[in-house]
């Protein structure tokens, strides 16, 4: 490591490991005074549409990531459940790094709401009272800057600053001091680690290994029997509290993929299939989350012989629709024979690229194609019905195609000639309703519309805070870098 360190952990927390409290949801409270401590989620707006981001309103009542949304919708019928908007929250997400890139140049961005930052290397802390100082600050600026809250951890390790992080939430900080990270660590469950998903958890625990602790006591050469040599080191390390990783800067992923073992092989096409599509679910929830698109579709099938097969498909242009992604994994699946079981199955988009298209543009399109072949199937009846395609019939003039009526999804901006800016609340039968107000504006009017009202129009999103880049004198990187005897240059705003 390049600075020092004991045991692979650094001498001081000088890791700050960053996470925004439910951003997609909170992005969306704050855009809209109506919302704020209300119930909401952010999500696929479709039958079949999943959670992305649940409001810690909503988690009240159950409502988490990665949920179908018709299970959410009965969990929490009057939450708010909104369309997600990738350029408001790339927007955000870009203040929030500019002020992690001020406090340091080793700044690891993981997705939009997420990074680690190392703080020696950017000379704000070289001990806990540096260190705690830069992140409450951070937090302190994050809200004045965005109005939005995170949480904050900060460890020896970019793993402890991980953990910590996550006990932060909502909205706090939790600092990990070096030598305290075996007691910490020993009673947590071993998904806490990195790489202990599901089918490993499981395999530990049959073998009686279900705290950090369990791993800990049962040694290095136990874990690789289990396990295999380089992930049974690994995690042995991990759970005493070794963990060497540095902050990387130049961080470019070229793939986003999960992949799942399973205890028993898969026999049954209907549960491979459906497994496909779950893990079709949680690729695109990686990739939004990372604010990607993809490409190349791949599926990836181990069978119960070991012998391991991969498929790809390359789509006509990059896409984050889950839709897409579970018909192009569910199209390569038909290629492979799976009748002896299947270990292993694993689906991953690759040719990333940033947004291009965000659900609101790949749902529309798909609603208006629908809307175009029902005005197309009707037109046909018609000209049937007037006795047209014979060859002897007498000519029918030929009936106008009707206008495809707008479809408005809920959370979507909007702007109208009279009212000014807004955004959908729900629309049907014709109607869309929409409600008038700004981030800075109270809870605004509501007011119904035809959905082909020549006055309403989409709109950009309006950034969250009019002001930002007059309140960014009040971030770290405007006050005077300083070690923890400097507390009075880098005082809150």
């Amino acid at each position: 490591m390049p600075y020092g360190s004991i045991g692979g952990v650094r001498a001081a927390p000088t890791i700050l490991h960053l996470d925004m409290d439910a951003f997609y949801a909170a992005a969306e409270q704050a855009a809209k005074p109506s919302l704020r401590g209300k119930p909401v989620v952010v999500g696929g707006t479709g039958t079949r549409g999943v959670v992305a981001t649940a409001s810690y309103e909503a988690r009240r009542f159950g409502v988490h990531s990665a949920m179908p949304v018709a299970q959410a919708r009965r969990l929490c019928p009057n939450a708010a459940y909104l369309m997600p908007r990738f350029a408001l929250y790339r927007s955000v997400s870009e203040q929030v790094m500019e002020l992690l890139g001020r406090l340091s140049p080793l700044v690891e961005p993981l997705s939009l709401d997420e990074a680690f930052v190392d703080l020696e290397a950017g000379g704000v802390a070289d001990d806990s009272a540096s260190a705690r100082r830069a992140g409450e600050l951070l937090r302190a600026d994050i809200k004045s800057v965005t109005g939005l809250t995170g949480s904050v951890g900060l460890a020896g390790s970019k793993m402890l600053a991980k953990i910590a992080s996550e006990q932060a939430k909502p909205d706090g900080l939790v600092l990990i001091e070096p030598g305290t990270e075996r007691e910490l660590l020993g009673p947590m469950p071993v998904r806490v680690l990195p790489g202990v998903g599901p089918a490993t958890g499981e395999h530990l625990r049959r073998a009686g290994m279900t705290t950090v602790a369990d791993l800990a006591e049962a040694g290095e050469d136990e874990l690789v029997r289990l396990l295999g040599k380089a992930h049974g080191v690994s995690l042995y390390r991990m759970a005493v509290g070794h963990d060497e990783r540095p902050v990387v800067a130049e961080r470019d992923a070229k793939s986003v993929s999960v992949e799942d073992t399973f205890e028993v092989d898969l026999h049954d096409r209907v549960r491979v299939r459906n497994e496909v599509v779950r893990l079709s679910d949680r690729c695109v929830q990686r990739l939004r989350a990372a604010g990607r698109s993809g490409r190349t579709v791949v599926l990836k099938v181990r069978r119960y012989d070991f012998s391991t097969l991969t498929r790809s498909e390359t789509l006509r242009g990059p896409t984050d629709d889950p839709a897409v992604v579970r018909e192009a994994a569910g199209r390569l699946l038909e290629s492979v024979d799976t009748t002896g079981g299947v270990r292993l199955l694993g689906v991953g988009v690759t040719g990333l690229a940033d947004f291009t298209q965000e659900d609101l543009f790949a749902q529309a399109a798909g609603e208006l194609a629908e809307a175009e072949a029902e005005a197309g199937a009707a037109r046909e009846a018609v000209e049937t019905a007037e006795g047209g395609g014979g060859a002897g019939d007498p000519v029918v003039p030929p009936v106008p195609e009707p206008e495809p009526h707008r479809r408005w999804l809920a959370g979507q901006d909007v702007r109208h000639t009279e009212y000014g800016v807004g955004w959908v609340q729900g629309s049907g039968v014709g109607r869309v309703t929409v409600r008038f107000e700004e981030p800075t504006s109270p809870p605004g009017r509501v007011r119904t519309f035809p959905v082909d009202d020549p006055d309403l129009a989409p709109s950009d999103p309006l950034p969250l805070v009019r002001a930002a880049g007059d309140q960014a004198g009040s971030s770290p990187a405007s006050r005077p870098k300083s070690r923890s005897g400097a507390g009075e240059e880098m005082s809150s705003p």
